[in-house]
């Protein structure tokens, strides 16, 4: 007796469902074939690396923190303000002579935007950035007594204030944990570590937040951006000298991994 062919674009006319080999079916029983399925795992979020990766940073940099020279929560404001896109170096030659003309929030709120662009204009985007401390300056007058507010919600409705420098402030002025700063260099040292998938500075804080204790959020920042400037750059990080080197399997790595 010959063999049945069985054409399968014939089968819907006579009302026959017959599944095909590779279906997920036991061939001889007709029975499901069980099949192992891998758990999805985030290995750069596994709770024993981040709490390598941290005590690391720990070794390397005990005593991080902000490098942005202030007196005064507001004047952090200030110096936040004028971070964007420029060195904190820059921003530490500018603010002494700026803060000497315009000590308060007052001062700022009511100042002739023309004098402020020239005092700030090697800091680079001076008119927006004059724009942006005028005006914050002004809503902390008028609506919180001249002083820099205690809690995120507020200090997002300053013209100009987004969350990192939200972040910053509250974290280095106030000691208040609202968050993790994202800045550029813990925006790229998170995705080197594995620590993000993002490139979105708001989704990279959340899953940051996720894996670090909220009483490490303000050190682990600074401890970031810190490695950020000395020892993980952008080009050509110098992974040599990094304490984190052999947990690092980032693809421009400039040395072999040890592990």
């Amino acid at each position: 007796m010959g063999h049945l062919r069985v054409v399968q674009s014939e089968l819907p006319k006579c009302g026959v469902s017959v599944p095909t080999f590779g279906s997920g079916l036991n061939r001889s029983r007709g029975s499901p074939i069980k099949t192992k399925t891998k758990k999805a795992t985030r290995k750069g979020t596994d709770p024993a690396r981040v709490r390598a990766i941290r005590k690391g940073l720990d070794a390397a940099y005990p005593a991080a923190e902000c490098e942005l020279r202030h007196e005064n929560p507001f004047q952090l404001l200030v110096a936040t303000i004028l971070s964007a896109q420029c060195t904190d170096q820059r921003v530490n030659m500018v603010t002494p002579g700026l803060f000497a003309k315009y000590p308060t929030a007052k001062d700022f709120a009511y100042a002739n935007p023309r004098a402020i662009e020239n005092e700030i204009r090697s800091t680079g985007f001076f008119r927006n950035k004059t724009q942006s401390i005028l005006g914050a300056s002004k809503r902390l007058v008028e609506h919180f007594g001249g002083r820099v507010p205690q809690t995120m919600e507020e200090i997002l409705t300053l013209p100009g204030v987004a969350r990192k420098t939200g972040n910053v402030v509250l974290g280095t002025a106030f000691g208040i944990a609202s968050g993790v700063v994202v800045d550029t260099h813990v925006l790229r040292l998170s995705k080197r570590l594995d620590l993000t998938k993002h490139d979105d500075p708001k989704k990279v804080e959340q899953d940051l937040m996720q894996v670090i204790p909220k009483e490490k959020w303000i050190h682990f920042s600074h401890q970031l951006i810190w490695h950020g400037r000395r020892v993980c750059f952008a080009r050509k990080p110098n992974c040599a000298e990094c304490h984190l080197e052999r947990l690092c399997y980032a693809k421009d790595k400039t040395v072999a991994s040890g592990r």
